[in-house]
């Protein structure tokens, strides 16, 4: 399928402007336009958010400690010692 060429979008935009009139295609080319600045800004929180989550994951992973291990050696040899 053939996309339409510029003489075949003119014949639209001009039976558009008889239709519905100068006025409200104004208002509709606004309200367009309005609409896509606000998904793209709403894109750019949402890519925003993203990241701050990931680096708060980051900087907990390396705030967390450690778990401190046991050492049972220490208390084998105490063992032995007291026998």
């Amino acid at each position: 399928m053939m996309m339409p060429g510029i003489p075949e979008l003119l014949i639209i935009t001009a039976l558009a402007a008889l239709v519905f009139g100068t006025s409200k295609l104004k208002n509709v080319g606004k309200d367009l336009g309005g609409a896509i600045s606000d998904f793209k800004s709403g894109l750019k929180e949402g890519k925003e958010d993203k990241k701050g989550e990931e680096d708060e994951k980051d900087e907990k992973k390396e705030e967390a400690p450690a778990k401190p291990t046991e050492d049972k050696s220490e208390e084998k040899v105490e063992e032995k010692v007291a026998k």
